[in-house]
């Protein structure tokens, strides 16, 4: 990786946008994302469960002088608010969190510590500096078990796992900053399954092998199609749905990260909040037959009981709000054309970057 050299000048009329968690799935196509649209870009990981192939794919499409890497840890708050300090940066898109359910209800305290008292230092350092925009990225899992369905931003929020509750309380955390400052202007997305890849094969998703039994769905699947594991267990087959397997919202990647980039022109005090999802529930089963749909593979598929800790059976969105707020709307609503990005990158990256 190569920081930008202060030889190199990069001149944009557009903001300066620090991305936390930019060599993660998420976070480096929102960077990716934002390079392409002429924003200068910072970003900022610790490596600990990002990619360093994920920035400098992003890096082979900018511009000199036009993005920057800092590897930072947020739990590290002397070197964050020096590293933020006469940084010109303008906005925080804020990514960086661990995000593995059953993970955070093994170890609680990991994610307490990760989510919400790293969010109440980049906050104190923004303040420090002078920042007084953010994107937060926040999750579904906010909601719990909801009583009713599709979940809209009036649905009462009432965390189960660790993981909901660290993100729901730097929401709060978030919000009392907003209260105390009326020039700090932000928004909360609170997004629900995400998936797929970039549409061009320049990025997508590679969980460090250490952490693949915590990952997503569809990321085992591509794992089980690529031999890399023998089998794909699904974990969780007697819910209260119509298959007896979890119903989810998948949201496509590339939508998610468009929803972000447009809340950026559109950040209030108090912070404004959407769900962003695509309004369709999919059960994992039909997410697994997709996913040996379009990998053409003969997957051999496990029934598991038992579900993870911390999962919920039903949880979609209705993103009318978002759609009317934000003029955002999913693109991806086939889950076989996000999975069908997915594998292209997957079977072209197996070993990942």
């Amino acid at each position: 990786m190569r920081r930008a050299s202060k030889e190199e000048t990069f001149v944009t009329d557009k903001k300066h946008v620090l991305v936390t968690g930019g060599a993660g799935f998420i976070g480096s196509h929102a960077a990716l994302a934002l390079v392409e649209s002429g924003h200068r870009v910072t970003v900022l990981d610790n490596l600990s469960r990002g990619n360093a192939g994920a920035y400098e794919v992003v890096q082979q499409h900018s511009k000199p002088g036009q993005l920057d890497f800092l590897r930072v840890d947020l739990g590290d708050k002397p070197t964050l608010c020096w590293s933020l300090r006469d940084s010109g940066i303008d906005l925080v898109m804020h990514f960086a969190a661990i995000a593995y359910v059953s993970e955070s209800v093994k170890d609680p305290l990991k994610y307490y510590q990760n989510i919400t008292t790293s969010t109440v230092n980049l906050l104190d350092c923004m303040k420090v500096s002078g920042i007084k925009e953010l994107v937060y990225s926040s999750t579904c899992a906010t909601y719990g078990n909801p009583d009713q369905l599709p979940i809209t931003e009036e649905t009462p929020p009432v965390p189960v796992s660790p993981y909901g509750k660290a993100k729901f309380m730097s929401e709060g955390v978030i919000r009392d900053v907003a209260k105390s400052d009326g020039n700090f202007k932000s928004g909360i997305l609170r997004y629900f399954n995400v998936y797929g890849s970039d549409e061009k094969g320049r990025l997508g998703e590679f969980p460090r092998p250490e952490l693949r039994h915590y990952g997503r769905i569809t990321g085992a699947c591509m794992d089980a199609a690529l031999g890399i594991t023998d089998s794909l267990t699904v974990m969780g087959t007697n819910h209260p749905t119509r298959d007896g397997s979890c119903i989810r919202d998948f949201i496509h990647v590339v939508d998610l990260v468009d929803a972000h980039i447009k809340l950026m022109n559109a950040l209030q005090n108090p912070p404004v909040l959407f769900n962003v999802g695509t309004g369709h529930g999919v059960s994992v089963k039909e997410i697994v037959q997709a996913c040996k749909e379009v990998t053409g593979k003969n997957i051999t598929i496990i029934m598991q009981e038992e579900a993870r800790p911390g999962d919920a059976a039903e949880v979609w969105a209705d993103p009318t709000a978002v759609e009317s707020y934000l003029g955002w709307q999913a693109k991806y609503t086939d889950v076989k054309e996000g999975l069908s990005h997915a594998w292209e990158w997957r079977r072209n990256h197996p070993n990942g970057y």
